[in-house]
């Protein structure tokens, strides 16, 4: 793993806590960090995005493998 990247794993969590845990992740990150959000709720997977676009930062990718996703965050 790139160690620019925080890995935030909320697997089986419902809402608000991955989109809470995700928000504290990006408060500790430094400019240029990849933030990959790991979940399988899927209310979350569309919050986040929503959010994440509400403060300015980048999704790099999202991806669903199963029942887990993930968001790839550029602070």
């Amino acid at each position: 793993m790139d160690k620019n990247t925080t890995t935030v794993d909320v697997v089986g969590e419902t809402c608000p806590v991955p989109l809470i845990e995700t928000r504290k992740a990006i408060k500790k990150a430094s400019p240029g960090e990849i933030i990959e959000v790991l979940g399988t709720h899927p209310a979350s997977k569309k919050e986040i995005p929503m959010a994440v676009k509400e403060m300015g930062l980048e999704i790099v990718d999202i991806r669903e493998e199963g029942d887990v996703w993930k968001i790839r965050i550029k602070v």
